[in-house]
C-alpha cells in the first residue's frame, strides 16, 4: 500500500537538480547493445522503467555493470538470445527500442509487445511499416511481435503521423543497414536528436535530427561509446508547474532552457515570471496572480502532450476560464476526475477540456492513474488546503526520481508511506 501523503500550501522554494530524460535513456540504453564493444552510459535516471529496461538487456545475455546510480556499462557482445520476453518488459512502452537495435545488429528479433499508461491507442504500425521497408518480415501475433531479414537495405519511409517511438525504432535499425534511410515526417523530439547523438558517438552516420528529415547512411558496424544523457525537460516541467501552483520561487538546475521553451510561454502567460540562465531557469509564482491560457498539445516543439496534465492543474487554481486541447493522445484526461474530488471545475467535451479556475484546491484520497497524470496530483496536493493522499504511485514511480527528496528540499510537506501507522503518524507530525 506505498502512498504518497502530502501537506499541501507551502511556498517551495530553493533548488532542484533535474535528472537525465528517461525517455532518451530508454532508446540509448537499447542502442548500446549495438556494438561488441563497451558502452559506457552517463546521466541515468534511477527510475523503474530504466531498471526493468536494464534486467531486460541482461536477461538476453548482455553484460551489464551498474558502476553507480547514474551509470552503467554494457556490452553486447555476449547477447545470447535474440528474444526478449522478460517478465517486466510489458509494462514499458519503450521495450518496443530492443526490437530496432537487435533486428539492427542480429537481422532477427522477438520482443514482447509494449504495455506503459493506458493513456491511448499507441499502436506499433508505424514501427512495422518502417522495418518492412527496410527489408524485414514482421509478423505480431501472441502477444510478440518479431521480425527477421537477410539482410536490412536503406529506403525511404513516409511517417504517417509524427511517431517519437517510430522515429527512434527505424534510426536504430536502419544505422546498422546498407545504403542511405531517409526519414520523412520524422519526429523533432529532444530525446530523437539525443539518441541520434549517441549512435554518432558509436560510429552511425545520422544527419538532420531535430528536423523532420533524417538522413541515415548505414555503417558496417558500431564501435563502444561514453556518453552522457540529456537532463529531463518533463521532470523539469513538472518542478516549474509546481512552482507556479504554490506561488513559490524555485530555481531548476541542470536543464536546457530551449527544450522547455513551450512550458516557459504558457506559465509566462499564466502569470508567472520566469528567468533563463545557461542550464537553469528559474520559475517565480510569488506575489504573482495567476490567469487563464489555451493549451494545445502538438509534437515538438509545440506544448508537450506530458506536460499537459502538470499545467492542467496549475490552470484548475487560477482566474478565469482555460481550455487544454489534446491532440495526442485521446485517454489523456482520465485525471480529471481525481482533481476534481480536489475541487477542480473542469469539464471534458471530447478532446478538449473547459478548465474554470477555482481559489484553491482541498486536500483529498486521490487515485493516480498513469505516470504525468500523477505528478499532477502531486501539483494538486502541494498547493491544495489540507492533507492529499495519492494511490498507485507506481506509476510515477516509474518516471521520476527520488520525487519525494527533491519537493522536501524545496520545503514540501511530503512523505512515502506503505502502512495506516506511517500515514497517521504523518498527519500527527503536520498537524
Amino acid at each position: 500500500m506505498e502512498q504518497y501523503v502530502i501537506k499541501g500550501g507551502t511556498a517551495l522554494s530553493g533548488e532542484v537538480e533535474i535528472s537525465g530524460a528517461k525517455n532518451a535513456a530508454l532508446g540509448i540504453l537499447a542502442g548500446a547493445i549495438m556494438t561488441d564493444e563497451t558502452v559506457t552510459i552517463e546521466n541515468l535516471p534511477n527510475v523503474k522503467d530504466i531498471n526493468v529496461l536494464i534486467g531486460a538487456i541482461e536477461d538476453i545475455g548482455a553484460a551489464v555493470e551498474r558502476v553507480d546510480e547514474h551509470t552503467v556499462k554494457i556490452n553486447g557482445k555476449s547477447i545470447n538470445r535474440l528474444s526478449v520476453d522478460y517478465e517486466y518488459i510489458k509494462k514499458i512502452r519503450a521495450s518496443y527500442y530492443l526490437m530496432g537495435a537487435l533486428l539492427g545488429k542480429y537481422k532477427s528479433a522477438e520482443v514482447a509487445l509494449p504495455g506503459g499508461c493506458l493513456i491511448g491507442s499507441r499502436p506499433i504500425d508505424l514501427h512495422v511499416k518502417g522495418l518492412k521497408a527496410l527489408g524485414a518480415n514482421v509478423d505480431v501475433s501472441y502477444g510478440l511481435w518479431s521480425a527477421r531479414a537477410d539482410r536490412l537495405v536503406g529506403n525511404h519511409i513516409y511517417l504517417d503521423k509524427v511517431s517519437v517511438g517510430a522515429t527512434i525504432n527505424i534510426m536504430l535499425a536502419a544505422a546498422l543497414a546498407e545504403g542511405k534511410t531517409t526519414i520523412e515526417n520524422a519526429a523533432k523530439e529532444p530525446h530523437v536528436v539525443d539518441v541520434a547523438s549517441f549512435l554518432n558517438s558509436m560510429g552511425a552516420n545520422i544527419r538532420g535530427a531535430g528536423t523532420d528529415v533524417i538522413r541515415i547512411v548505414g555503417v558496417p558496424k558500431l564501435h563502444g561509446t561514453t556518453y552522457a544523457v540529456i537532463p529531463d525537460q518533463i521532470e523539469a516541467g513538472t518542478y516549474m508547474c509546481a512552482a507556479a501552483a504554490t506561488h513559490g520561487d524555485v530555481l531548476i538546475k541542470n536543464v536546457i532552457p530551449k527544450h522547455l521553451e513551450a512550458t516557459s510561454a504558457k506559465l509566462i502567460e499564466a502569470g508567472c515570471i520566469i528567468e533563463e540562465y545557461d542550464d537553469a531557469v528559474r520559475v517565480i509564482g510569488k506575489g504573482r496572480k495567476l490567469s487563464s491560457t489555451h493549451i494545445t498539445t502538438l509534437p515538438y516543439p509545440g506544448f508537450p502532450t506530458d506536460m499537459q496534465p502538470e499545467i492542467t492543474a496549475v490552470l484548475a487554481i487560477s482566474e478565469g476560464t482555460s481550455t487544454v486541447t489534446e491532440s495526442i493522445f485521446e485517454n489523456r484526461f482520465k485525471y480529471v476526475d481525481e482533481l476534481a474530488r480536489m475541487g477542480a471545475n473542469i469539464k471534458v467535451e471530447g478532446t478538449v477540456a473547459i478548465v474554470t479556475g477555482v481559489e484553491k484546491y482541498t486536500g483529498a484520497r486521490v487515485q493516480a492513474p498513469d505516470l504525468r497524470a500523477g505528478a499532477a496530483l502531486i501539483i494538486a496536493g502541494l498547493s491544495a488546503d489540507g492533507i492529499t493522499v495519492i494511490d498507485d504511485i507506481k506509476y510515477i514511480q516509474r518516471g521520476y526520481e527520488d520525487i519525494v527528496g527533491k519537493f522536501v528540499k524545496l520545503g514540501a510537506d511530503m512523505a512515502e508511506v506503505d502502512s495506516e501507522h506511517d500515514l497517521q503518524k504523518f498527519k500527527l507530525k503536520v498537524s
